[in-house]
């Protein structure tokens, strides 16, 4: 059976380059980085080279880089260690509707704890008003946290000039860039932020593995403690094939980033094309403009996404209702109903998501296979009406 693969907002499949680094120090250099032998100098030296290169491609400082077990860790660190620093005077968090659960679920828990959070609005295609965060900015506000790129619909949010506002108001800024880094140019000084979130496996790296900027100087706590790993920001022996891995993915995506990017956009604009050109009842999810390249979202009149997907799985084609980390819930995505979608409209939701392997003949394959499933699904739904 032929396999399609269409769901790099996911995960992505490990780079062979990646894994080959990776593998030297799972078999070779296998030392504890805190150690001071040869074996745990060279594993070490593994972990700053990969610590240079993720510096590298997000135009920061070495020391400014925090790695973590991944994306969802670097944003509640961000989060909670923000709200924890400044917990004193400060009790006031802005966070918009859409964020990822690991931003949603912790500003949820502080609101339990005794801090304020403000929920930002979102318009029809998912973006952000600036206007609504210098609204929401008080004296005790600590922390702004507006994602860079909508995980689900792909909207691209304006993080710089909210970045400014909250500066200007002497607020930090977070940002979640996991769906965005690699896909669209980014450049963590100059867009203004003080702390940003990536992930190694949206980027053909390994999972397990991310970081953290945490620019110098930010007013900030760790969680944890028991060990100076990460200059005491975050405790316990690294994870140093894992981090390897990061390095040499953000290294590569940064070196790749306009020639995929470039790849990929064809083939979505040719897929949002032929889909809406072939099925009614079809709605292109977040801003047609302001998205990154990878990422087509459409929500689906008359069927349940969750019938879709089990059958363009059986067809050999993997695709996603929703963010991974929502999948199985059972419940319409929190961000299309921040967008207004009505529930039945959003439980028909599709997230398509390409990658450097995808070809035409994939999107093809997928439109084809959709068409077909649709039309037996509505089909099936007439009949149980009559």
């Amino acid at each position: 059976m032929r396999r399609v693969y269409l769901d790099h907002g996911a995960t992505t499949p490990l780079d062979p380059q990646v894994m080959e680094e990776m593998l030297h120090f799972l078999k070779d250099s296998f030392g504890n980085p805190s150690s001071g032998h040869a074996f745990g100098r060279e594993a070490r030296a593994g972990v700053e080279k990969a610590r240079v290169r993720v510096a590298r491609a997000l135009n920061v400082d070495t020391s400014e880089v925090v790695f973590t077990s991944g994306g969802s860790e670097a944003n509640y660190l961000a989060v909670r260690g923000t709200a924890r620093a400044n917990r004193v005077r400060l009790r006031h968090i802005v966070a918009s509707r859409i964020e990822h659960h690991s931003v949603l679920d912790t500003c949820l828990d502080l609101a339990e704890n005794g801090y304020e959070v403000t929920w930002l609005p979102v318009d029809a295609n998912g973006l952000v008003d600036p206007a609504d965060v210098a609204a929401a900015l008080r004296p005790t506000t600590i922390l702004v946290s507006v994602m860079l790129v909508n995980n689900e619909v792909g909207t691209i949010q304006p993080v710089r000039e909210i970045a400014a506002l909250a500066r200007e108001a002497g607020v930090l800024c977070h940002t979640d860039a996991v769906q965005g880094f690699g896909k669209t140019p980014l450049d963590a000084r100059e867009l203004g932020v003080d702390l940003l979130s990536i992930s190694a496996h949206k980027i053909y790296g390994p999972k397990g593995a991310g970081a953290l900027y945490l620019r110098e100087g930010t007013r900030w706590e760790p969680l944890n403690r028991g060990g100076s790993q990460e200059r005491r920001r975050r405790p316990g022996t690294e994870n140093v094939a894992g981090i390897v891995g990061l390095g040499t993915a953000a290294e590569s995506a940064v070196t790749n980033l306009q020639a995929e990017s470039a790849h990929v956009k064809v083939l979505r604009d040719r897929l949002v094309d032929t889909v809406l050109g072939r099925i009614a009842g079809v709605r292109l999810s977040g801003h047609r403009d302001h998205r990154v390249p990878h990422n087509a979202h459409f929500c689906i009149e008359g069927v349940a996404g969750a019938d879709l997907l089990g059958g363009l799985d059986e067809a050999g084609v993997a695709v996603s209702a929703a963010s991974a980390c929502a999948a199985g819930s059972g419940s319409p995505s929190h961000v299309l109903q921040a967008m207004g979608f009505p529930d039945e409209l959003a439980l028909g939701s599709l997230r398509v998501t390409l990658g450097r392997g995808n070809t035409e003949a994939d999107i093809a394959f997928f439109a084809e296979t959709l068409e077909r499933l649709v039309g037996e699904a509505r089909k099936r739904r007439m009949a149980g009406r009559c």
